[in-house]
Parts: structure tokens; C-alpha cells; sequence
């Protein structure tokens, strides 16, 4: 037997070396294993999380009778997910909302308007769909407050509604909501909006577009805004007031927020980006023009050539 030598540690000391070795790997094995039974039960709360959503989806269908026609087409599953997510998963409340919506979409039938009817409101380009998304591939609907052209109430608001349905036409698989752009250059109390039109825009977008918005930035505000937001506010509900996020291009963490969710290279300049791109009125016109071709084909199929008005007189060739 080899005899201990100075350096050697004591008995006692290899023990508890030792020990702590066993401990330490124990403590691994531990921890693995704690990190398996989180992800399985994470995994299990998601899935027991998702099946009483469906059921309350299920609810609501039941709960909502037949439907036909454009209203069967617009109440799919995930429209009733959204009303569901609106009213806090509340069936009754979330029944009531739908079909209010069903209501108000048979007699002002969005899904019928045309270009032709509403683009003398577009001609400045007060409002229209970018041709850039956000980060995350949502349509962007780009308002100019500053631009108003128009004085008609009902026009207007007629505008706005088809460019929300154009906006959700063109959205990608998998994505329901969209990014508002409000670029205040050149506003002003004289040429804003009447507060009944912004009244029934907040109405219109909430009521009947719920869960489609996923941000409002309101880029540079002048201080005369705050007067008129002040009255505006309180048409909004707490979900939609959330969304509203005021963005100043000398606060840096405000551009942070623009900027995490556009790339500036796309961005155009007015809102802080690097993008040159302008309105272009004639360019916009032809593509709503073809999208009005989509919109058709997809609430009547078979009725898309007698739904789409013939392309504006500017756009056709002039014969020799």
C-alpha cells in the first residue's frame, strides 16, 4: 500500500471531492430533466389551451344558426376566432357583434365596392395600400390626413372601407391583420376630418373589422393634434387605443419601434426610411383596377366578369 504523501489530501477532503462531483452531476441530470417536463408541459398547455378555444368556436357557430351566401363565405373559423378574441371569448357578446356585422355587411355590401366609385377620393393619395409590408409580411395602409381632397361623409368613409377590404384581400397565408401608417404632413385642424367621420371611421373599423388592425403609428404629430385626439380617444376602445403608437422622428426610442417593425431601406422618407417612392395616382388606379378582378372572383365566382367595371377611359389607348 502506497503511503500518503504531504501533498496528499486528506481522507475526509477526497470525500467530500467526491461528493460533490456525484452531486454536481446529479444536479445535471436534474436540470435535464426539469428542462424535458417544461417543454412537455408547455407543450401540453398550448394544446389544452387551443382545444377550449375551438370548442368556443364550435360554440359560436352553433350559437349563429345557417348562414348563406357572402355571409357564410365571410364567417370562417378564423373570422370567429377574431370576434371571439374581441369580446374576451365571450359567446353571447361575441354572437351579438357578428351579427350586427352580418347586418351592416348585407346592406353596405364592402365587398361590392369598386374602384371606380370611391378613386376621385384617392386622386391625392390620402389613403391608400403601400406596396411594402411590415417585418412580418402584413399589408400596410398608408394615411395622409394632410392630403383631404374631399368633403363627403359618406365618400369617404366608402374609401376607406374598400381600401380595408383591398388591404385584406391581399394579406398573405397565415396573416389576418394589417399596419396603419398616418403620416401628419400638412395637417391641420382646418383640413382634418370631421369628428363625426372619425367617429364612424372608429365605429366601422372596430365593430366590423375587429382584431384586423395590429398597429396605428402616428408619425410626427404636430402639438395642435393632441386638441383633436383628445376627442378621438375616447371613440376607441382599450384593445384598439393599445395600438396606437405615436412615433417622433427626434426620439430615438420611437423611431426604435418603427424600425423593428419596417426595414428602413423600404421604409419611404416621410415616415423615416430611406424608400423614395411616391404616390403615384395612374399606377395606384391600374392596380386597384386588377384587384377589383380578385375581389370579384373570390365572393362570386362565377359572376367575376359582371361585377368588374370596365378600366377608366385615361387608361385605354386612344385610337390612331
Amino acid at each position: 500500500m502506497r503511503s500518503s504523501s504531504p501533498t496528499d489530501p486528506p481522507p475526509k477532503a477526497k470525500e467530500i471531492a467526491l461528493s460533490l462531483v456525484h452531486q454536481h452531476r446529479l444536479d445535471l441530470v436534474l436540470d435535464y430533466l426539469l428542462i424535458m417536463f417544461r417543454r412537455k408541459h408547455s407543450s401540453n398547455d398550448d394544446q389544452d389551451h387551443a382545444a377550449p378555444q375551438e370548442e368556443k368556436v364550435k360554440e359560436l357557430r352553433a350559437a349563429i344558426g345557417p348562414l348563406s351566401g357572402h355571409s357564410l363565405m365571410f364567417s370562417d373559423d378564423a373570422c370567429l376566432r377574431r370576434y371571439l378574441v374581441a369580446r374576451n371569448w365571450n359567446i353571447d357578446k361575441s354572437k351579438k357583434m357578428l351579427q350586427e356585422t352580418l347586418k351592416w355587411r348585407a346592406t353596405y355590401k364592402p365587398e361590392e365596392i369598386r374602384w371606380h366609385e370611391v378613386a376621385v377620393e384617392g386622386e391625392t393619395g390620402k389613403v391608400y395600400r403601400a406596396d411594402f409590408q411590415d417585418r412580418e409580411g402584413r399589408s400596410v395602409l398608408v394615411l395622409r390626413p394632410g392630403k383631404q381632397n374631399t368633403s363627403s361623409h359618406d365618400n369617404q368613409l366608402r374609401h376607406l372601407v374598400y381600401l380595408l377590404e383591398n388591404a385584406i384581400i391581399n394579406l398573405p397565408d397565415g396573416q389576418e391583420q394589417m399596419i396603419w401608417l398616418i403620416d401628419f404632413t400638412g395637417w391641420s385642424l382646418s383640413n382634418s376630418v370631421p369628428i363625426k367621420t372619425a367617429r364612424e371611421t372608429a365605429n366601422i373599423l372596430q365593430s366590423h373589422y375587429p382584431e384586423r388592425l395590429a398597429a396605428a403609428f402616428l408619425y410626427n404629430p404636430p402639438r395642435i393634434f393632441e386638441s383633436f385626439w383628445k376627442i378621438v380617444k375616447y371613440f376607441l376602445d382599450p384593445k384598439t387605443f393599445q395600438k396606437v403608437k405615436f412615433v417622433y422622428p427626434k426620439n430615438e426610442e420611437s423611431m426604435g419601434v418603427m424600425h423593428k417593425n419596417f426595414d428602413p431601406e423600404i421604409l419611404p422618407e416621410e415616415f423615416g426610411g430611406k424608400s423614395k417612392v411616391q404616390y403615384d395616382h395612374d399606377e395606384f388606379s391600374k392596380l386597384m383596377s386588377k384587384d377589383d378582378v380578385k375581389t370579384a372572383s373570390f365572393w362570386k365566382p362565377d359572376e367575376k366578369t359582371t361585377l368588374v367595371a370596365p378600366e377608366p377611359a385615361h387608361f385605354v389607348a386612344q385610337a390612331s
